[in-house]
């Protein structure tokens, strides 16, 4: 490409060296250079890579890819389908919008986010099933900004791991919300008949659109009746158990943005009122600091439990993502988590305040910053130092 770059392996906690983030785990790739990512994935799950240069841009244009790692023994279903779901702006000769890249009423609202949905790179794709199969779908969102519910109509589905960590099989009931980023792997049972058509319907804030189509073969269906749905090998997150007696407590407030509020920010270490942070293209804040990655937010010995709480104080949702661990929501508004998932990208809502606990066992300079691609330029930026 004309530009440089970086790939970051979203969810996967490898050597900090590899993370893949210009200006804290390493230099930006140039226009011609090249640079060799080497690791080990450690657990099995569904993952992804993508730019981490520009990627408000490079990722708009289509710089990612699913990164599936299997489980050492195959999972008892009849399929595994990775679906990569995303949107994309075009302009009036159907071609992806370059005039739009970097407007800052995206910056500043709720990211860039496309009319058109594909799946897989397609418009409505076909799937070829047959009756009676189950299938485990991984469905992952890797659009800028848009936050998505998928459904499977009535068919039989239960979530079985998010973000690349096993759960207990849970029923699905509703659309699967997917922030920016977040994976879900779904057990879906094929219930049609054999000649039938199905939908996989995406729903987004302009209403309810198709995103693929399930074709049934003409074959009977290779069961009736469906078995309890198998629960993924489970595994603990880190080298220890949390503990929450004795954490790091760290917070962080969330501001900026329009209808925010936001007076000043501190950015390169000089208190701008908001008019100078909008010249500079920085329209939100971490702990009043403007995406500036001089310092990290907290530094925390090796193996400590770490409590984060995140206040929203803007009037947009938010998807933090955490690099190099995996966290537990604990509460939510100060009501304990009922499933206390693991996670490494949590969709926050408008005034919302999580407590997010995460076992610190990976040394380095970790990101920690939103997902809406658009509002990391902006300033939604920090880093954890794990010594």
């Amino acid at each position: 490409m004309e530009q440089s770059t970086a790939v970051h392996w979203h969810g996967i906690s490898i050597d900090n060296d590899m993370d893949g983030v210009p200006g804290l785990t390493q230099d930006a790739v140039s226009a011609g250079e090249a640079f060799d990512y080497d690791f080990v994935v450690p657990h099995p799950g569904t993952y992804w890579y993508h730019t981490h240069d520009r990627s408000w841009e490079q990722n708009a244009r289509g710089l990612h890819g699913a990164l599936i790692v299997e489980e050492p023994e195959p999972y008892d279903v009849d399929g595994d389908l990775t679906l990569v779901i995303d949107d994309w702006r075009l302009d009036d000769r159907s071609q992806i919008d370059e005039d739009s890249m970097g407007a800052a009423g995206d910056w500043s609202h709720g990211g860039r986010t496309g009319g058109l949905l594909t799946v897989n790179g397609s418009s409505t794709p076909d799937i070829d099933v047959v009756a009676g199969e189950r299938i485990r779908m991984r469905l992952i969102n890797t659009a800028n900004a848009r936050i998505l519910g998928v459904s499977f109509g009535d068919l039989p589905a239960s979530a079985v791991a998010l973000d690349g960590y096993p759960i207990e099989p849970r029923e699905v009931d509703g659309p699967v919300v997917l922030g920016p980023a977040q994976r879900v792997d779904v057990v879906v049972d094929m219930t049609g008949d054999p000649g039938a058509v199905g939908q996989l319907e995406l729903l987004t804030q302009e209403g309810a659109a198709p995103g693929a189509t399930f074709r049934y073969g003409p074959d009977e269906p290779i069961r009736t009746s469906f078995p309890d749905v198998p629960a993924l090998p489970s595994r603990a997150p880190g080298s220890a158990a949390l503990d929450l007696d004795d954490p790091v407590r760290v917070d962080l407030l969330m501001e900026g943005g329009a209808m925010g509020g936001m007076s000043a920010a501190t950015l390169d270490g000089q208190t701008l009122a908001m008019p100078e942070l909008m010249d500079a293209r920085r329209f939100w804040a971490f702990n009043g600091v403007a995406g500036d990655l001089d310092m990290p937010l907290t530094t925390v010995a090796r193996n400590r439990t770490v409590v984060v709480t995140i206040q929203n104080q803007t009037a947009f949702p938010h998807v933090m993502h955490f690099h190099g661990h995996h966290f537990q929501v604990i509460t939510r508004d100060g009501v304990p988590s009922a499933q206390p998932d693991w996670r490494d990208s949590e969709l926050m809502g408008q005034g919302e305040t999580v407590e997010l606990a995460f076992l610190a066992d990976n040394p380095g300079k970790w990101l920690l910053h939103c997902h809406m691609l658009e509002h990391a330029a902006a300033g939604m930026m920090t880093w954890l130092n794990v010594t």
